[in-house]
This record gives C-alpha cells, structure tokens and sequence, in this order.
C-alpha cells in the first residue's frame, strides 16, 4: 500500500518500529551484548570482554562452524538441482499431477522436522542404505527439508517464463537441451540463487532433525549453541550464535551480489 502523506508515512514508520524493535531487532541485540559479557546483573550486560569469541572461533567452534558450512553448501546444491528438476517436469504435467507433485515436495516441512530427522534416521539405518553414523545422513536430512523450498521458488518462476524465448529457439532449429541449458536456465538463474540462498539459512540455522542423527565427528554449529546454553554456558553461546549469524550473512549477502549481476544479464 503506498502512502503518500508525509503523516501517514511517519505514522506507518512508527508503528513498523514499535513491532520491529521489540519482536525482531531486541532478541538479537541482547545476544550480541551477551556474546561480550561475563555477567548479566543489571539490565545490560556487565564485565566486557572477547574471550567469548576466542572460544567461538577456535577448536570445536570452528570445527562445528565448518561442519555447518560443508552440510549447508552440500544441502542446497542437491536441494537445487533436485527442486530445479522437479519443477521443470512438473510444468509439462498436467494441472492434477502438479498439484500432485506440489503436495509431494511440501510434505516434509508441513510436519514437525524431528518428525522427518526419525524418518531418516529408521529408513537409513540398516543396509543396503547404511548411513546413520555419517554424515550423509545429516546432509541428507537437511536436503530433505529444504528442497520444498527450492521446488517452490523455481516453479513459481518457472510459471512465470515467456513461452516465447523457447518457441523462438525451437523456431531457429534449437534441441530441447539446448533450450534448457541456454534459454530456461539463463531466465531462471535469479530464482536459482534466490532459492539457493533461502536454502542454505534454513539448513545453517536446522537443529531438530539434527540432533537425532548427527555423529560425534560431524557436529554443526546449532548443535554446539544447543550444549552450551544447556550447560549453562549462556554467553559463550551466544558468541557462536553470532558467529552463526555472521558466516550465513556473509554467504547470503554473496549470493544476493550473484542474483543481482544475474537480473541485470
């Protein structure tokens, strides 16, 4: 809704502040204080220090951080290249076999991810598919819960896409492959990234699933947040938190410079 008067414009800004700050910004601010601080008595954080973050990036931090990092990476690619996939198919189907498709790929995050983690976990447990104590049951969980994401943000697009690009190509003596690859694919790359970018914050950020399938040598970063608030190591948490927070905006602020260079192609 747009407002054009200079009131109403400071009335909506005061209001989306009013939500914001106490809803959104405050949780955040409070434990980026805390990742400073050795105590908490009084209402800001006492006793300043970094040690927090000597810990946060060394050790078993920067070995979960890492973990974090590869699971993330190597989630979103299959996610990608699976929901790519499946929405490219699933637009030559008919409108009761997408529908079909839609409800296929939603269905593991319309229930409780634990729910999906204890799927994995009962599925890949016994040969031929013996996975549990490695880390592909991880990355394979984490690729199960946020492929729905990347299927609906590319065939959301792919709806979108001028027929015309294709019938053109197909007009000049083009293959069907190479349509895909030089055509479709270049119109979708900014849902690509985007979808990409979405997938790697939920995959940084999974815990539940993680926790019932993650081996001792393959501990991400949300796992460790998770042990050491529980030992009550609250402000040594809250650094990693920020070290969490820090890695997965860094990555996604590269993937908005790629979805950027890629609008404007």
């Amino acid at each position: 809704m747009l407002v054009h008067s200079r009131k109403a414009r400071w009335a909506v800004w005061t209001v989306f502040l009013i939500l914001f700050l106490p809803l959104f910004a405050l949780p955040l601010l409070v434990v980026f204080g805390a990742s400073f601080a050795t105590h908490w008595s009084g209402v800001l954080p006492s006793d300043p220090t970094i040690a927090n973050y000597r810990s946060a990036t060394r050790g078993e931090a920067l070995q979960a951080l890492t973990t974090s990092l590869l699971t993330a990476l190597t989630a979103s690619l299959l996610a990608l290249v699976v929901g790519t996939w499946a929405a490219l198919a699933g637009a030559a189907l008919r409108k009761r076999g997408r529908r079909f498709l839609d409800a296929l790929f939603v269905l593991p995050i319309a229930v409780p991810s634990v729910v999906v983690g204890l799927s994995v976990l009962v599925a890949f447990s016994k040969p031929p598919m013996l996975l549990n104590g490695t880390r592909w049951i991880v990355i394979l969980a984490h690729t199960v819960l946020v492929t729905a994401f990347a299927h609906q943000s590319v065939s959301a697009a792919v709806t979108r896409l001028d027929p015309a690009y294709e019938q053109a190509a197909a007009s000049l003596g083009a293959r069907p492959g190479y349509v895909l690859r030089r055509v479709r694919l270049p119109l979708l790359l900014p849902s690509l990234t985007a979808a990409a970018g979405l997938c790697f914050a939920l995959s940084m950020g999974e815990l539940s699933a993680t926790m019932m399938l993650y081996p001792p040598d393959w501990t991400p970063l949300p796992v460790l947040i998770y042990a050491a608030t529980d030992r009550g190591a609250l402000f040594t948490g809250s650094a990693v938190a920020v070290v969490l927070m820090a890695a997965t905006l860094l990555v996604l602020f590269a993937v908005s410079r790629v979805r950027t260079k890629a609008s404007y192609r």
